[in-house]
């Protein structure tokens, strides 16, 4: 297996992040998007998530953009002030070489650092046992089946609801950042 190297993603990254993403967008069901967002658009995404100060990171190997992984917010009202969601994509031919794991790991990380005490993962399909099984590898346990909640390739799909605590979790009171 080739090095896999970790990192901040940058603007340059956004020609691969978008080809990366609408692949999956077409191909499979980990998204619900069923359009393929073009470049501006993903990094407008992007540029929301680094100005919350959150973490976008991407996943070098074998000479190319292997994957990409962020936190956003998991809700927009206030209430979800400290949860996150997460979100991460690997390559089409890069599965199961580890890319997804040296992803997770630092965003955990970063997140916890962050002050935010949830992180939800909504996984799209319940088919896609590899992200299951990823989520559950770095401390995510399953909370719930949102049953055929998307509709997508001609077939309903679920939504599989995992979560983890961030830091000490909601045993102890949230620290408000200004």
């Amino acid at each position: 297996m080739s090095a896999i190297t970790i990192r901040p993603s940058a603007d340059a990254d956004i020609p691969a992040i978008t080809t990366l993403y609408a692949h999956h967008v077409l191909t499979g069901t980990a998204s619900f998007e069923e359009v393929p967002p073009d470049e501006a658009e993903m990094a407008r995404r992007r540029g929301e998530i680094l100005a919350r100060g959150l973490p976008y990171l991407v996943a070098e190997c074998e000479g190319r953009l292997g994957g990409y992984a962020y936190a956003g917010l998991y809700r927009t009202r206030s209430a979800y002030r400290f949860t996150l969601e997460n979100s991460v994509y690997v390559a089409a031919g890069l599965h199961r070489r580890g890319i997804g794991r040296a992803l997770m790991d630092p965003l955990i990380e970063a997140c916890e650092g962050s002050g935010h005490r949830r992180m939800i993962a909504a996984i799209g399909d319940s088919a896609n046992q590899g992200s299951i099984a990823l989520h559950a590898a770095c401390g995510f346990r399953p909370v719930g089946v949102l049953p055929a909640v998307g509709f997508k390739f001609g077939r309903w799909l679920d939504s599989v609801l995992m979560e983890r605590p961030l830091g000490p979790g909601s045993d102890e009171a949230p620290v408000e950042r200004r």
